[in-house]
């Protein structure tokens, strides 16, 4: 490699030194997580599964076990009760609406069943309603959105650049999509439509930030004549470095402002974002490029074929 391509480069990290290692942990980490998808599955919330979820906030902390003990006396089957934000804050989710059963009159029900203590009425600050066709049609919904998505990812990916790193940016992408899913699954948190829709971020996200990774491959593979493979990988890299975590990190600080402050509608959204983001990073700089790499790509793939007669000077 020439004096001046090391000299245009700001960082001088080997990436490439530690592909086998990443690849294992991503290989692990994905097992792991599929099998946890297997045993423990998705914790599928209402929006899903249907039913109904109530909000509610208390002027003081209150007794889960007692607004449980007070909804089952009222007639509801199984209630689940939950904290959120502060020991004020609780919600509550019910089984789906019975046929014929209607809504106000369920949420009438609901409010005179927690209306018992007169010292401490609750604020109903939300009440939603969803039927469990509507639950059917968003699964299926949502996993015809998924493939879609990773279908038109793999025809974009192979017709802008070359089918080995089309192969490498799709693995990536189900990389991000499995690491995601596997949290949600290991720590039984609700996954809803707003998950849903931060999985589709990241899938956006981290395909773009491996297309400017790969973009820069190409255009180093046209420039450095004389450079091996995993050399110009590396430089590309640590070329783009700057850029990647630039722009991770402020979207990890949005990201973290919803986790932490955005209440329960967008806290898994946040912290499907945050996950997103860190293993979206990652595999851009490893999964794609260490997969691309190992399918035989060189510079041979990235040269522009010359027109017929370009050599002799004929136009």
């Amino acid at each position: 490699m020439s004096p001046q391509t090391t000299a245009r480069r700001p960082y001088h990290i080997d990436f490439m030194k530690w592909r086998s290692v990443a690849v294992v942990a991503s290989l692990i980490l994905s097992i792991a997580a599929i099998a946890s998808l297997a045993w423990n599955g998705l914790n599928f919330a209402v929006d899903f599964t249907g039913g109904t979820v109530v909000e509610a906030g208390y002027r003081n902390t209150v007794d889960l076990n007692a607004i449980r003990a007070e909804l089952e006396g009222a007639g509801f089957e199984n209630p689940m009760v939950q904290n959120f934000g502060t020991s004020k804050d609780v919600l509550i989710r019910l089984a789906p609406l019975k046929k014929g059963e209607d809504g106000m009159a369920l949420r009438a029900k609901v409010m005179d069943a927690l209306n018992k203590d007169p010292n401490d009425q609750p604020d109903i600050r939300r009440v939603e309603f969803v039927g469990p066709q509507v639950g059917d049609d968003l699964v299926e919904g949502s996993v015809i959105a998924l493939i879609a998505a990773t279908f038109f990812i793999l025809i974009y990916v192979a017709w802008r650049f070359e089918y080995r790193f089309s192969l490498g940016a799709i693995l990536a992408t189900l990389h991000d999509i499995t690491m995601i899913l596997g949290f949600f699954s290991v720590l039984q948190l609700d996954f809803d439509l707003t998950v849903l829709a931060a999985v589709l971020t990241i899938m956006g996200y981290s395909l773009n930030d491996t297309i400017v990774v790969f973009d820069r491959v190409r255009e180093n593979f046209r420039k450095i004549r004389r450079a091996e493979t995993l050399d110009v990988i590396n430089l590309s890299i640590n070329e783009t470095l700057g850029r990647t975590l630039m722009t991770s990190f402020l979207t990890l600080l949005t990201a973290l402002a919803m986790a932490i402050w955005g209440g329960e509608v967008l806290r898994n959204f946040g912290l499907a974002l945050v996950v997103g983001i860190f293993v979206g990073t990652y595999s851009s700089i490893y999964v794609a490029t260490a997969l691309a790499y190992k399918l035989g790509v060189s510079r041979a793939d990235m040269l522009v074929p010359e027109k017929e007669g370009a050599a002799d000077g004929r136009p």
